[in-house]
Formats: C-alpha cells, sequence, structure tokens
C-alpha cells in the first residue's frame, strides 16, 4: 500500500483548506528538486560573492599600483630637481676651473706629436690674452721647442689654436663645456615635459 502525504497549500489569496495529496515517490522528488534549487541557488550565491571579492581585490591592487607609480614619479621628480641646480652648478663653476687647470696639460700634449713630425720650426699658440701667463708658465718654458703667443681676443678661455707650418690643431675646452651644458639642459627640459605629461 503506497503511503500518501498531504501537504498544505499556503496561499495568502486563497484562505481555503486545499491539500495536495502526494505518494511518497512524488514527495521525494519534490523533496530532492527543493534540495537542489536551494543547493544551486547557495552555489551561485557563493560564486557572485568570490566574484564580488575578485573584482575588489583588483580594484585595491589596481590603486595600490597606481599610488605607487604616483609615489615613484613623485621621488624621481624630487631628485631630479634637487640634482638640476648641482649639475648646472658643475657645468657653469667646476667644469670651467678644471678646464683653466687642465688648458696647459692638454695644449701639451697637442703639441708633443705636432713638434715630432716638424722638428725645428716654431709652433704658434693663439690664445685669449687672458690665458697667455698660463700658457707662457705651463706651455712656453715646460716646451723643449720653440714656441710663440699669439693673441686672439676673440677666442673664448678654453680654446687654444696651435699652428706649425701649414697644420693647424684646435684645443677647445669651451665647446666641450657648452656641448656638456646643452645636454644636461636638454636633459632637464624633456624630463619636465615627462614630468607634466605625468601628471
Amino acid at each position: 500500500m503506497v503511503k500518501r502525504v498531504q501537504l498544505e497549500v499556503f496561499e495568502l489569496g486563497d484562505r481555503t483548506d486545499d491539500r495536495v495529496d502526494l505518494d511518497q515517490s512524488e514527495f521525494e522528488e519534490c523533496r530532492l528538486a527543493a534540495y537542489e534549487q536551494g543547493y544551486t541557488a547557495g552555489w551561485d550565491d557563493a560564486i557572485a560573492a568570490q566574484d564580488g571579492e575578485i573584482a575588489r581585490l583588483r580594484a585595491d591592487l589596481g590603486r595600490n599600483l597606481g599610488d605607487l607609480s604616483f609615489t615613484y614619479h613623485e621621488a624621481h621628480s624630487h631628485v631630479l630637481r634637487t640634482l638640476e641646480p648641482l649639475l648646472h652648478d658643475m657645468v657653469t663653476k667646476v667644469l670651467p676651473a678644471i678646464a683653466r687647470e687642465s688648458l696647459g696639460q692638454m695644449v701639451l700634449d697637442q703639441l708633443r706629436p705636432m713638434a715630432r713630425e716638424l722638428a725645428g720650426q716654431p709652433v704658434t699658440l693663439v690664445a685669449n690674452p687672458a690665458n697667455r701667463a698660463l700658457l707662457e708658465s705651463l706651455v712656453i718654458e715646460q716646451a723643449s721647442f720653440p714656441l710663440a703667443f699669439c693673441e686672439e681676443p676673440s677666442l673664448g678661455d678654453g680654446q687654444v689654436y696651435l699652428r706649425l707650418g701649414e697644420a693647424e690643431s684646435r684645443v677647445d675646452l669651451d665647446g666641450v663645456i657648452s656641448a656638456i651644458s646643452a645636454a644636461v639642459s636638454a636633459f632637464f627640459r624633456i624630463e619636465k615635459q615627462e614630468e607634466r605629461h605625468h601628471g
């Protein structure tokens, strides 16, 4: 004999005492279907919660990376702002001083190979009159060949022309310092443009 289960129907609109008769297998099917439906709903909720957590973690990671990038650009900009005056001072003050101190030695280094080639011919140093004392004390006194000094006011402090017969050589520390200064200025100009670009 099949045992039938009676279930009450709870509907707000109809207050009559309607009951649904189910046999045991139908009841078991309904119970399994309800369990499956609840299990699926719970699984969907868990997946939605996990997706929400992953989305939140990705957003946090993106925000943290953005903050880190901003901090890097801030630090980079600060270091460059600190270095810029130092490098400009080096180019405008230190390098010219070093150039003045090493000018005589550089002129001697240029003269030695020239003098070997045309031994006995006089070498003429063409330089700014401000360098006369320096060049006469460092170069003319130490040279073992005849040297003459010719003043040329249009040359810079770091420029010297060496004439030996028809051959001519040039020492141009002013040009080197100017090129270094231009490179430093161009570097900081590009960095400032990139800084404005990154905000």
